[in-house]
């Protein structure tokens, strides 16, 4: 059983290396991008408050039987769920879930490394004064200068890639826990600079109320809306369904609670989500820019705001620094699961392991570096229109489809199939909250990714 299982590639030297890791893995560009342009669409203060609602019951519900499934088996995820498949009577074809989970961090970790690359670019940016004085349309050019050069792409993605396969290949404690000793304290000390920073502004009061005062009536006009897409960040943005947090679990003694563990990650998610946005739309308001800018609001909107204010060389390149370590931390656990696989099943060292990983995601994203310029192509999925091809192809493939579908199986899995004796082993909880636990993952947890993933297909 689990108790005599150990992990080959290590664990963890203690519970709060653990949490680091996990909510590195949680932290990426999603909490310091996605969330406060969503934010800025969908009201603001109303969305904080369907997103908190989501991530209590669904977030950490299946966070926490991430984990236990994790610990459980202590290998890759696909090894993992053929094992405890195995040992519960079920069939050994479970290991799909573990494959699909591999299949879509490694997609994921392609594409995300570009982005994390135009983020690189723009601490230089940042750094040199490139954004002082220069209007809205000329920052807007720099950044459609940058994603239309797939020369400049390619180096950056590059780089990038070159960071994560130097700390995955270095193992648990030597790489994994040694950076995010480092990168997650940094992130968070980064990003309380820039809330200070913004507390100084004319219109701090203004974009703290923005967040915290939900717009009741805007909710009734799009509350369907609004809760889909808080509902689909809260999932998305925990890592839950691609083998991530899984791995990580494999990693965890048996001493640390699971339970506690899941909600000081998802407090400590949110929290950084929320102080993001403390930091960015305080600025907006304040150099008159609007914030539901979407995508757009960090690589054209703020910096229109650095080049104007006092001190926006310091600022700009502190909160591209920010999103460089936050997208760091987030790529290294994508990529963990497919080199846990390979090192088990190939019978390659770590760091052979790590460099074939590596190079195989460095060439799929040269797809999406050219998905930006010469390979885009427009297409319409759910109703929505794309425009960039592969890149959106495989966002939508994993983002709506593989998570969605993963996060679904995993409350399955851990709710109807694992037996009580073998959950209430992992969690080792007071029986109320575990009978808590048990009736929200068997029923109120699917029910609610299979209203995100019907809504991320347009069928809802």
């Amino acid at each position: 059983m689990s108790a005599k299982r150990t992990s080959i590639h290590g664990q963890w030297s203690s519970r709060w290396a653990f949490i680091l890791a996990a909510t590195g893995s949680a932290v990426g560009l999603g909490n310091i991008w996605r969330f406060p342009y969503m934010a800025g669409e969908s009201g603001g203060g109303a969305f904080l408050l369907l997103y908190v609602v989501c991530v209590l019951i669904m977030g950490i519900p299946i966070m926490m039987a991430e984990i236990l499934i994790g610990r459980r088996g202590r290998q890759s995820p696909v090894n993992t769920m053929r094992i405890i498949a195995e040992e519960e009577g079920y069939t050994r074809q479970w290991k799909w879930l573990g494959i699909m989970g591999v299949v879509a961090g490694f997609l994921i970790v392609s594409y995300y490394s570009v982005i994390a690359g135009w983020v690189l670019a723009y601490v230089f940016r940042a750094a040199t004064g490139s954004f002082e004085g220069g209007d809205p349309e000329a920052i807007a050019q720099m950044f459609s200068d940058l994603i239309s050069d797939p020369e400049r792409l390619l180096a950056w993605h590059t780089i990038f890639i070159m960071m994560t396969v130097a700390v995955v290949s270095r193992g648990v404690k030597s790489g994994l826990e040694m950076a995010v000793r480092f990168l997650m304290p940094a992130l968070f000390f980064l990003l309380l600079v820039m809330v200070g920073y913004a507390m100084s502004t004319e219109r701090f009061a203004e974009g703290i109320m923005f967040m915290l005062r939900p717009d009741f009536t805007a909710m009734k006009e799009n509350f369907r809306e609004v809760f889909l897409n808080a509902s689909g960040h809260a999932f998305f943005s925990l890592s839950l369904g691609m083998g991530a947090i899984m791995i990580y679990g494999s990693y965890l003694s048996d001493r640390t609670s699971i339970t506690s563990a899941a909600v000081l990650i998802a407090s400590a998610d949110t929290l950084i989500a929320i102080l993001a946005s403390f930091a960015i739309f305080p600025l907006v308001f304040t150099y008159g820019l609007e914030p539901a800018q979407g995508p757009g609001l960090i690589f054209v909107t703020l910096p229109i705001a650095f080049g104007q204010m006092p001190g926006g060389v310091f600022f700009g390149t502190l909160f591209f620094l920010l999103l460089t370590f936050a997208a760091w931390t987030s790529a290294i656990s994508l990529i963990e699961p497919a080199v846990t696989w390979l090192v088990e099943n190939g019978g390659i060292s770590r760091i052979k392991a790590t460099a074939y990983t590596g190079l195989v995601a460095w060439i799929l994203g040269i797809a999406t570096i050219l998905s930006f310029n010469h390979w885009a192509f427009p297409f319409t999925f759910a109703g929505v229109s794309k425009e960039n091809g592969i890149f959106d192809i495989i966002d939508i493939l994993t983002a709506n489809i593989m998570l969605p579908l993963g996060g679904l199986a995993i409350a399955i899995f851990s709710g109807w199939l694992m037996s009580r004796a073998s959950t209430m082993d992992e969690l080792k909880v007071k029986e109320n909250i575990y009978v808590s636990w048990r009736f929200v993952i068997k029923f109120l947890a699917p029910v609610g990714v299979t209203i995100i993933f019907l809504n991320q297909i347009g069928i809802l």
